[in-house]
């Protein structure tokens, strides 16, 4: 298949490779002028050259209301979005009633680390080896590569299969509803019912394989959300920083 090329904003493009739902399907960013860009290491971690405190950039794996696990790929040359795969198949997230596929779109902070020699203080196990995870809960589907400029409103610790996993709530700029959003709690106050949707679903949303449910923390506020995830850059700076490959991460 040829490429194809998705739009996202001024700065940067994603390059299409293959057909969705395949063992073939990559999407590669690049640069304005065409140069390929590493997904998670090449694309600024703060949005606008850091100008906004607590503005990031996001990159968009899983559009919401979809099923296929999509995730930057750690090993692969210039970390590409690929469709996870376990034992050769194709990997999808069940649908958890009433929720159809994820519950929002679904992403990453590039040039962010969870690192899995740190004990996180609070949940007591170790990162799970990737970038810090973004739910952004706008009005718009997203599109797998889009890069997002996205308002930190708060976070959520969810302990998966032993290992910490931070899952940051944020919201583009660009929706209507962000000049009303700037911390958890308005979360709750323009979005009733919100943040308990979102703790059931990371709780219960593996539950149709046949796992068991997820340990999901209680809600941080924005302060602490900015911390974390300063946390992470600065992990992910010892990470580039180390001469071996100790945890197969592409650079």
């Amino acid at each position: 298949m040829p490429f194809q090329m998705s739009r996202l904003s001024s700065s940067f493009t994603a390059r299409l490779v293959g057909e969705p739902d395949s063992a073939s399907y990559r999407a590669y960013l690049q640069d304005s002028d065409g140069n390929p860009l590493s997904a998670i290491h090449d694309i600024p971690y703060k949005a606008n050259e850091g100008k906004e405190n607590g503005v990031y950039n996001m990159i968009v794996e899983v559009p919401r209301w979809t099923n296929a696990k999509l995730e930057i790929s750690r090993s692969e040359e210039l970390n590409p979005i690929l469709q996870d795969t376990k034992k050769g198949k194709l990997r999808y997230v069940a649908n958890v009633f009433p929720y159809k596929g994820y519950i929002h779109n679904y992403g990453a902070i590039p040039q962010t680390w969870e690192d899995p020699k740190h004990i996180d203080p609070e949940t007591k196990t170790a990162g799970d080896c990737d970038p810090i995870d973004v739910c952004e809960i706008g009005e718009s589907i997203g599109y797998t590569g889009q890069v997002k400029e996205v308002k930190v409103l708060g976070c959520m610790p969810l302990i998966d299969e032993g290992e910490t996993d931070w899952k940051v709530l944020a919201i583009s700029v660009d929706d209507p509803l962000s000049q009303h959003l700037n911390d958890i709690e308005d979360i709750e106050k323009y979005c009733p019912g919100l943040l308990d949707a979102t703790t059931s679903w990371f709780r219960n949303y593996k539950v149709p394989d046949g796992k068991d449910k997820n340990t999901v923390g209680a809600v941080k506020n924005r302060t602490d959300t900015i911390r974390i995830i300063e946390e992470c850059h600065g992990a992910w700076k010892g990470l580039i920083k180390r001469e071996d490959n100790q945890f197969g991460i592409n650079e």
